[in-house]
């Protein structure tokens, strides 16, 4: 139940999952009972059926379940040969999970700076940081935006590196190119471009991790993970890797991981599986509404266009003048919750220390993003109450400031 806070309106939630699964229920309660009926709980049918159905829709040979996004990464990771010695590179402006995956192979995360666009890695910053100790490139598709995979897909190819995809953010997302003249945008052929427009974040490297943690766009109800590739030795070494290192019970053949994606949770994505499309297309619609609505605001960022592309796991904005967090605390009071995704970029956590990390762009773009409500059942009553106080902020009270 929503709590009451001092406008006297019920609170609105960054993030409402109550009402998916209400559209959902008859029929979650469904794949439960049959997999309560035929009690096969670890690896039971639904888990192979759900790996069929992603890569179909993935358009890709082979999908891996396994329990949780994180070791969708690491297992990825592994399968592809990374380990002690190695450097891979990534995204500072992240989850630490992305840097914890690669920390657990042994190898060593490089951490390049992001585009002040949308937060996604930047490519020339990637190529800057590469050494003769590196074996690959993790771009995250942040947000629900794909990262500019034909330059990414190029670098990796001149340098003759791995691209290990984080699409925990990501499920459905596409690669679009809006013809920015940025240098975002540029350094990849024109053609590369072209025949990219379309493609599903996941299916550019050798492998895409995917979560399934409950606030994703495909969340499931606990965690989960997911992996697609096309290569047959990788889809292997995974499937390994997942069952304690073992292609046959009781013959492990290296340590692997207790890492099996739960015949229930399968069940239920399964279900979710049937509207996360229209799903998606819902939040680009109120991603579209919010970006008509506050375009005119000289004082912020907004995200780019909606198209078929960008799925919204997030509506983050960044804030270029005054204080985020009394922006962050106006809106509190006015009932409706914010988040900050990320506060910390991974190269300035405790773990790092001691490394002499500089990136200018992230360490300036973490104290201005702010993410507002979004949700495929996020009510018109409710989008215009979040754009009314967004704009009451920053049109009104914030001049008052100055």
């Amino acid at each position: 139940m929503s709590s009451i806070n001092n406008s006297g309106f019920n609170t609105i939630p960054v993030l409402d999952l109550k009402p998916e699964v209400r559209h959902m229920r008859h029929e979650l309660k469904q794949a439960c009972h049959h997999v309560m009926e035929h009690a096969r709980f670890v690896m039971g049918p639904e888990v192979e059926e759900l790996e069929a159905l992603v890569a179909g829709c993935m358009d890709v040979r082979h999908a891996v379940g396994v329990n949780s996004g994180t070791d969708a990464l690491l297992i990825s990771l592994r399968a592809a040969g990374i380990g002690e010695g190695d450097e891979v590179i990534t995204t500072t402006f992240t989850s630490f999970a992305t840097a914890e995956a690669i920390e657990m192979t042994g190898a060593r995360p490089v951490f390049a700076d992001i585009s002040p666009k949308d937060c996604n890695i930047d490519p020339d910053a990637v190529e800057a940081a590469i050494t003769p100790q590196t074996k690959a490139i993790v771009p995250v598709h942040l947000y629900g935006k794909s990262a500019d995979m034909p330059r990414i897909m190029e670098i990796a190819e001149k340098h003759d590196l791995i691209v290990i995809e984080d699409c925990a953010q990501s499920f459905g997302a596409a690669w679009h190119d809006h013809g920015s003249k940025s240098g975002q945008q540029a350094g990849a052929h024109p053609e590369r471009r072209e025949a990219y427009r379309g493609r599903l974040t996941g299916t550019f490297g050798l492998a895409g991790a995917f979560s399934f943690f409950p606030s994703k766009n495909m969340g499931g109800f606990g965690d989960g993970g997911m992996i697609i590739t096309n290569d047959d030795q990788v889809a292997a070494q995974a499937a390994m890797l997942r069952m304690h290192g073992a292609r046959k019970k009781y013959h492990n053949e290296v340590p692997g991981y207790n890492s099996r994606l739960d015949t229930l949770q399968a069940s239920m994505l399964q279900v979710k599986m049937k509207y996360f499309s229209a799903f998606n297309s819902r939040r680009r619609s109120v991603a579209l509404r919010y970006i008509d609505e506050l375009r005119d605001i000289g004082s912020i960022q907004l995200p780019e266009l909606p198209d078929d592309g960008h799925v919204y796991h997030q509506f983050t904005l960044q804030l270029l003048e005054g204080d985020r967090d009394i922006f962050a605390e106006y809106l509190k009071c006015e009932g409706i919750q914010t988040a900050v995704c990320y506060p910390v970029p991974c190269h300035q956590l405790p773990l790092y220390k001691d490394e002499p990390w500089s990136l200018p762009v992230a360490e300036r773009v973490k104290d201005r993003v702010i993410s507002l409500p979004i949700g495929p059942f996020l009510s018109e009553n409710d989008q215009d109450r979040v754009i009314a106080a967004v704009r009451e902020y920053l049109l009104d009270v914030q001049k008052e400031l100055c």
